[in-house]
Parts: C-alpha cells; structure tokens; sequence
C-alpha cells in the first residue's frame, strides 16, 4: 500500500512539473527579453539580433532589448550569459567565434559546454574567397594549382589570428591540400585593401564588404562561402561544389544559461522560424546575403559541438593549439 502511495505520488508530482512546464511556454515572456551581443553595433552579429528582435518583440508583445557588449571575441558577453538567471529572458546571440574561443582560450570564465544549452540557429552569414586582381587564376582550381606550384609562396589575409576568417582559410588549405603563408590584419576593411592592392593574394572576406569591391572589379571573387549559390553573384559557384569535402562553419544563433526550461527554448526556437518566414526579414536577409537555418534546441547543442571539434582539429592543424 505505501509503495503505491509513493508511485501515486511521483506521477502526481510529474504531472504537476508537465503542467508547470506548458504554462511557463504559454505565459512566455511576460517581462522584456535582452539578447547579449558580444560585438559593437553594425557588426555582422549586431545587425542579425537587430534583424530578428524587433519582430520578435512584436509577436510576444514585450521589449527585445539588444544588450552590445563587445570585447574579448564575444566572450564577455557570454560570461554574463553564463552567470544569468536561467529562465530565458537572458539570451547570448552567438557567432562561430563562440566556437573557436572555446578551442583557442582555456582561461575562459565560463564553460562553453557546461554552462550554455541551445536554443535555435538563425542562420549564416556569406563569405566569398576573393583574390587579387593581378593574379593569373580564374577559377578555385586554378588557385590551388597556383598554391601547389608555388608551396609556401603565396599569402592569404584575415581579420587576424584565430578569427572566423583565418580559420576558414585554414581549413580551406587542409582540404585543398596546398601551403600558403598566413598574414594577419586587425579585421576585414585592412584585409580587403591588401587584396586590393596585391599585396596579399586571397582572402575569405564576408560577401557584404566585399561585394561592391568584386562588382567594380577591384578583387576577384572566385566562389561563395554558402550553402546554396547567391542570388547577388548568380555566376559563381559554391566552394564545396569545387572542393568536395570543404564546409565552412558559420553560424548566428542564439545560446541560453545552463538549466532554462526546454519548453521555454522550444518556443523561442518556434517563433523564431516564424519570424524568418516575414517577407520583410526575407527581403533584409537577401539584401545582405544571409542565409536563414533555424534548428530545435537540441540540433543547436549538437552543431555548436561538432563546430568545437572541427576548429579544435583546424587550431592544431594551423599551430594555433598543441594536440
């Protein structure tokens, strides 16, 4: 009799903790939302939440506050994430260097796995490998042909050492097997002007700075970073069609403290992908060829790991990292 008083009880009790779960997704959000940005306004990041807050803030029917702080790669913004009541009103609107300090910085204050759960992708940005206008190469082969000729000869910018960019060249020379000598620059607009100068020969700029550079013919675009061709460069293809085996890892998305509820990220998750479907943000996202990818919570947690263990194999394979 009392072991089925007990089992009563526990049903009882789950019972209750379903019910409490749905009503927090019902009641959802009842007080303003932040979204933490680890880069400065008008940042590739910044320009995502501004993107998506307001139409979200517009569906709950409270503020979606944009909360910049940027600094350290983004990880100031997320150490304050991390230490955030874990009730979803605090969010962490990540970008691959999420992923990338967490394989290059071990003196981080937070635990990139531990203390994060995911709560949906938006989706990626778009990358071009852009050349200089003065090298002899016309296609992606042409420049790996280029690159195995000359081994150790020809150099590639980026926006520094450990940045999205330099690691999407890195792992474009593992997959392309060549050896090209890295130099670095404080970020994108210093590495555009040595491209454009043939002072460097390539580069992985985003498809937004660079594009008014490739339609004048000041570089030379050669294939888009992307999943799917780009309405804005019809012509040119996508890397991996040429490089089988090569796939950037990008992403914007948004990340919460360890232990918010899954029926409050669930929904989150849910009326995000509804606000991507506006054509207003269809039209926004096309304009500067973003590309949208919203994912369940649990996809999130699983790209986000997948992308610590390939940057961790591409910082080895650049030196960056000992095994």
């Amino acid at each position: 009799m009392q072991g089925l008083r007990l089992a009563i009880s526990a049903v009882a009790v789950m019972a209750a903790s379903t019910a409490g779960a749905a009503d927090a997704q019902r009641r959802y959000p009842e007080r303003p939302v932040r979204i933490v940005v680890g880069f400065s306004p008008g940042s590739a990041t910044d320009i995502t939440a501004r993107m998506v807050g307001p139409r979200l803030s517009e569906l709950w029917g409270q503020p979606v506050v944009i909360d910049n702080r940027s600094g350290a790669g983004g990880s100031i913004a997320t150490a304050a994430v991390a230490k955030a009541a874990p009730d979803g009103y605090t969010l962490a609107l990540i970008s691959a260097s999420f992923a990338i300090g967490a394989v290059l910085h071990k003196d981080l204050s937070y635990d990139p796995i531990k203390d994060f759960v995911g709560v949906t992708q938006i989706g990626t940005t778009s990358g071009v490998l852009a050349v200089a206008p003065s090298l002899p190469v016309k296609s992606v082969k042409d420049l790996i042909a280029l690159a195995k000729e000359r081994p150790g000869k020809l150099l590639y910018g980026s926006a520094g050492a450990g940045s999205g960019i330099h690691m999407t060249a890195e792992r474009f020379k593992m997959v392309a097997g060549i050896n090209a000598v890295h130099i670095g620059y404080k970020g994108q607009p210093e590495m555009l002007l040595e491209i454009m100068a043939n002072r460097v020969h390539y580069g992985f700029p985003g498809l937004g700075p660079s594009l008014g550079m490739i339609k004048d013919g000041r570089i030379r675009a050669l294939a888009v970073i992307t999943k799917n061709r780009v309405p804005l460069l019809p012509d040119l293809p996508v890397l991996s069609e040429v490089l089988p085996g090569f796939d950037r890892d990008a992403t914007h998305g948004l990340l919460a403290p360890a232990g918010t509820p899954r029926a409050i990220r669930a929904k989150i998750a849910k009326d995000v992908a509804t606000v991507l479907e506006l054509p207003e943000v269809k039209q926004q996202m096309t304009a500067i060829a973003f590309e949208p990818g919203p994912t369940t919570p649990e996809e999130y947690d699983k790209l986000i790991r997948e992308m610590i263990q390939m940057f961790g194999k591409i910082a080895v394979s650049a030196g960056l990292r000992s095994q």
